[in-house]
């Protein structure tokens, strides 16, 4: 495949240079040529730029620098000369591609999409264009569009692997798995071994609750080196629902640490369970009820309680104080809360019993200045108790 990529990228560098030489015999062709070949793209902008003086009208002129720029990455300058040969010919397929992709890269969306679809207003099948299309209603958040066109390119070429695994996968998140299982049925007779559309299959096999099949097709994703963690706890989950709870084990214990989560914690913990093997089981739930919680929960409590005791609402700021301090006992809720009772309240005791927790906790040099406070204030709550 690459060989025939060289040779037609060749001949387009050639083309190029011959037409160029037959509009100004100031050209040195191989020069220019150098230059392409070892994609010096900014030195052959800057060297036609020196041959062609503005203004340039010359539809020749303007597409060796409409390519060079793109080549370089100088967008909006490749922009402007495809736009000076659009305007001289609106009709050249060519030029509506180079605009629209260089809008694409230039994530201007919208003007992306009005060159394509004058492209498909010409050429209602064109797979490419059509795909794009949807590429951009995916990113836009246009589900009508993203949903449309990919419909549209699925129906020109059924057997497109990223086309039909996409399709799949919203007929699926949208609970229409009938539509899923036909796309992938023809896309997946055309290619049976490709990883993406058996990404997909899983996906749909596990929505349908049909866990031997999921099963199956899980085992030959890990076969073919998927070791992702949507294609592994699909596989532990149809496990657990068959009562193959070792295997679920293996399978959650096979994945990286850093694919662990609430969800993966929990059916280790049932499967532990299942097995009687409660001491393991009750670490593992440990694991996902901590894994499920926010650490930021503590904070978020924290800030509402001080919120609360600013518009003196003590008895609330108490209980969300209280609530924060369930999950995290840190050093700075303690503290609010026993100036609370000190200053607040007036309730010398618990303002003690929470200064001292407060101090139990080690709190971090950067807030050495609490430390002191909250030592004046159990010394002089103390001699009054």
């Amino acid at each position: 495949m690459k060989p025939i990529c060289n040779q037609l990228f060749v001949y387009l560098i050639v083309t190029l240079i011959f037409i160029s030489s037959a509009y100004s015999q100031t050209v040195n062709d191989a020069t220019l040529l150098d230059y392409y070949q070892g994609q010096r793209y900014l030195e052959a902008v800057n060297y036609l730029k020196s041959i062609y003086q503005e203004p340039i009208n010359n539809p020749v002129a303007l597409r060796n620098l409409a390519y060079a720029s793109q080549m370089a990455s100088k967008l909006a300058d490749a922009e402007g000369y495809y736009q000076r040969l659009y305007d001289l010919d609106s009709t050249k397929i060519n030029v509506l591609i180079s605009l629209a992709g260089i809008n694409l890269r230039r994530g201007n969306l919208d003007k992306a999409s009005r060159y394509y679809k004058k492209l498909i207003a010409t050429d209602s099948t064109n797979f490419i264009v059509i795909k794009q299309l949807a590429d951009i209603g995916y990113r836009k958040n246009d589900t009508s569009n993203y949903v449309k066109y990919l419909s549209k390119a699925n129906y020109i070429n059924p057997e497109d692997p990223d086309v039909a695994s996409d399709l799949s996968n919203w007929y699926v998140n949208t609970k229409r798995n009938p539509l899923a299982e036909q796309v992938l049925k023809k896309a997946i007779a055309a290619d049976p071994e490709n990883v993406v559309l058996l990404q997909s299959l899983i996906k749909l096999l596990h929505a349908q609750e049909k866990w031997a099949e999921t099963i199956k097709t899980g085992t030959q994703l890990l076969q073919k080196g998927d070791g992702s963690y949507q294609t592994m706890i699909k596989l532990a989950q149809a496990y657990y629902r068959l009562k193959n709870y070792t295997c679920c084990l293996e399978t959650l214990a096979g994945m990286d640490q850093m694919q662990q989560n609430e969800t993966s914690y929990y059916y280790m913990a049932l499967s532990y369970k299942a097995l009687k093997r409660y001491t393991k089981a009750i670490e593992n739930f440990d694991l996902a009820i901590n894994d499920g919680i926010s650490p930021a929960i503590p904070s978020y409590y924290g800030e509402m309680a001080g919120s609360y005791q600013e518009t003196k609402r003590f008895k609330k700021a108490v209980q969300l104080y209280e609530r924060g301090l369930t999950f995290d006992e840190r050093p700075m809720l303690l503290y609010s809360l026993a100036t609370l009772y000190d200053t607040d309240l007036k309730d010398k005791q618990k303002a003690v019993k929470y200064y001292k927790k407060y101090l139990s906790t080690n709190p971090p040099a950067l807030q050495r200045v609490y430390v002191d406070y909250t030592k004046s204030r159990i010394t002089a709550l103390g001699s009054r108790l």
